[in-house]
């Protein structure tokens, strides 16, 4: 069965970096059907970020690689930027616990002028670490994330969190977060939720999803906003991994072949769930 006419086939969050597919994968993407990528920042070098520059540095190669795409493929890509929450843990270990939340806020703050100069749409990935750290660090991370809250707040921009899997119990702990600091919990997406949350269970917070076929299904008959993703690593070493950026398409024309139907929920994790969050239509030009 054909997919609904005009439906763009949006992968919510994917990294891609020079040394990996680049490209290759996106053209992957694309030929499966896929139409929008959310690409989101990574390190692109062996060690972590030790100053601002770094981050700088790192921030610019993504948008960049969304430049690219852009101009050299037929998809349509975002870029979303923002120290990674465990880089934190990594250069604690270089520099000392003070220096290292120094940095980290102030290339927080880099992340938001450049999504206030429109070069990204998003703050991202923002949260804590997602396994057992001692407690100044778990610490230091959570005040990170407040701030990060702040910037978000100051950038007029949504929220992409990195942080452990969350029970009903953090997600009200993360929407009572976001609304003091000011930021609407409709506009803070969990990534890497692995199995279908709902938006009461997650009090409003957006909901991310592995675009596993269990996970997709179950996830179809939800409100907005949710979204679908492969987490897609783009690292030669791990090839595919977390799921290969063709995933999201595949998993579309598989609902649309589905003899149980659900092809028209598919408006909701590719355009409803992407204006509400972000502001604008994919494919409209607008972002």
């Amino acid at each position: 069965m054909p997919l609904p006419r005009g439906l763009p086939i949006v992968d919510h969050h994917c990294h891609l970096a020079p040394s990996g597919d680049g490209l290759r994968a996106v053209e992957r993407f694309v030929a499966h059907g896929g139409t929008d990528l959310f690409v989101a920042t990574q390190a692109y070098e062996p060690r972590v970020p030790l100053s601002v520059d770094d981050y700088r540095r790192q921030f610019e190669t993504t948008i960049d690689l969304v430049g690219r795409i852009r101009n050299e493929t037929s998809a349509r890509a975002y870029a979303v930027v923002a120290p990674y929450p465990v880089d934190l843990v990594r250069a604690a270990g270089e520099v000392g616990l003070p220096a290292a939340v120094e940095l980290h806020e102030a290339s927080l703050e880099l992340a938001g002028r450049l999504i206030r100069d429109r070069r990204a749409v998003a703050l991202g990935e923002v949260g804590w670490p997602h396994f057992p750290v001692a407690p100044e660090l778990s610490d230091a991370a959570r005040r990170l994330f407040r701030r990060a809250l702040g910037v978000a707040r100051e950038s007029a921009c949504p929220v992409v969190v990195h942080a452990d899997d969350l029970d009903g119990a953090g997600y009200r702990e993360l929407a009572r977060e976001a609304a003091a600091a000011g930021v609407p919990p409709g506009k803070v997406v969990k990534h890497y939720v692995r199995e279908a949350t709902g938006p009461d269970l997650a009090q409003g917070i957006g909901r991310s999803y592995l675009a596993r076929r269990a996970t997709t299904r179950a996830a179809l008959g939800e409100a907005p906003p949710w979204f679908l993703e492969t987490d897609y690593l783009d690292d030669p070493t791990r090839p595919g991994a977390v799921l290969d950026l063709a995933t999201v398409p595949r998993r579309a024309r598989e609902i649309a072949d589905d003899p149980r139907g659900g092809s028209d929920r598919l408006w909701v994790p590719f355009v409803d769930s992407v204006e509400q969050v972000y502001g604008f239509r994919p494919g409209s030009g607008e972002a």
